[in-house]
């Protein structure tokens, strides 16, 4: 038994943070249906170098970041801009429990696919649009694309090294969090609306913005505005409310330590042999610390240059204070904590037997997480799912007219 087993999804969605949201779903044991156009695809299906690479080795047409997305899933190929293709979907919305989709607000109702028209079909369907920045408001009918969203959601103004320095100004975060995130959000709604389907027996509408998660992920930094009417600023590697809390230099790489509390700053004073900055009275607490910020760190990171990161790692980690080396991402998934909690999974592909992809991070006793399938390629479920729906006429009838692939 999977916890979602059952449960049938229509992913009309592209790019990352509509298929991040439903492959958490398929991964708890939801079956989802990708539709795709039946040319093209998904948008990252072409998002490469780098691309996967097949059993001899050599490049294929699957692009990595495609890959990022769409494990147990099925790939439908269907022209929605066509009538009969807005046909197929109508007809699978009948038994779907959940449908999907990103395109730019209102541009499915002239398809007849958009929540008010679908809900007639199915009451019970729970319809999500994910969009750069919501069905309603001046912004509503714009395209948003992450990048986008961490610039005008305030999360550049804070990333990155400060101004006055090499190398200030702003800076997005490595990965596409903002997409991430709002996948998760989708995810957490979804699941709700199912549960209030137990209660209530119908679907509802769910409206997920980029923009308005992005605002939501600014968390203490937006309350530090809202409580002081300053606006943060860029502040590097540190922390803007806790001191120590950093990135530090050692003797030959950095590492970070991050003091989260006064008994833990005493135990990181002793574990380094400088008792006597716990017993300096402009360090006693964080809010001094944080007052007396460059005072603290010119100091301790002029002793951090006397050792090792490695050295220092060890005597802190002895007195369960939190400090890490700064991997890369193959350390990162060689790290003996990686491979023990099962973050790298392999999975034949069609194309490569030895096919390797990141696992899930969800840990559920009695409904894990299975890896049944990986990504699909191009249309590869599309006469397979149809047959459920279509006499074999039917599907030839299509293919013809090129309705589906």
């Amino acid at each position: 038994m999977r916890a979602l087993e059952g449960i049938r999804v229509l992913d009309l969605s592209r790019v990352l943070a509509g298929p991040w949201c439903s492959q958490i779903l398929a991964d708890l044991g939801a079956e989802v249906i990708k539709i795709e156009h039946p040319d093209r695809g998904d948008d990252t299906r072409f998002w490469g170098p780098p691309w996967m690479k097949d059993d001899q080795g050599e490049n294929t047409q699957e692009s990595a970041y495609y890959q990022t997305a769409n494990r147990n899933k099925l790939s439908v190929c269907v022209d929605i801009a066509q009538p009969e293709g807005q046909d197929i979907i109508q007809k699978m919305v009948l038994n779907s429990d959940i449908l999907i989709e990103n395109f730019k607000t209102h541009s499915l109702k002239k398809y007849g696919l958009d929540y008010e028209s679908l809900k007639k079909i199915n009451p019970k369907l729970i319809y999500c649009s994910i969009t750069g920045f919501g069905q309603t408001g001046p912004r509503a009918e714009q395209p948003g694309y992450d990048f986008i969203i961490q610039g005008l959601g305030g999360l550049m103004s804070i990333t990155g090294e400060k101004d006055d320095l090499a190398g200030g100004g702003p800076q997005k975060v490595g990965v596409a969090v903002t997409d991430l995130t709002t996948g998760l959000y989708a995810t957490i709604a979804i699941q709700a609306a199912l549960l209030a389907r137990n209660k209530t027996g119908i679907g509802q509408h769910l409206d997920i913005s980029l923009l308005d998660v992005q605002i939501s992920m600014l968390a203490n930094q937006g309350m530090n505005y809202l409580s002081s009417n300053i606006a943060p600023v860029r502040t590097g590697n540190s922390h803007p409310n806790i001191v120590p809390y950093q990135v530090f230099k050692a003797k030959n790489s950095h590492f970070i330590l991050a003091c989260g509390n006064d008994s833990q700053f005493k135990a990181l004073c002793h574990a380094i042999d400088r008792a006597d900055l716990n017993q300096n009275m402009d360090f006693q607490t964080n809010a001094l610390r944080v007052k007396h910020r460059i005072a603290l760190t010119e100091t301790l990171q002029n002793h951090f240059m006397s050792q090792d990161a490695a050295y220092w790692v060890e005597k802190i980690n002895a007195v369960k204070v939190p400090v890490g080396l700064i991997n890369n991402i193959a350390q990162a998934l060689d790290e003996p904590q990686v491979k023990h909690r099962n973050m790298v999974v392999e999975q034949a592909h069609p194309l490569n037997q030895n096919f390797k992809m990141i696992g899930s991070p969800l840990k559920l006793s009695d409904t894990p997480v299975e890896y049944q399938s990986p990504p699909p390629t191009l249309g590869q479920h599309t006469f397979s799912v149809l047959s459920h729906y279509f006499d074999e006429d039917k599907i030839q009838e299509l293919v013809k007219h090129n309705i589906i692939k």
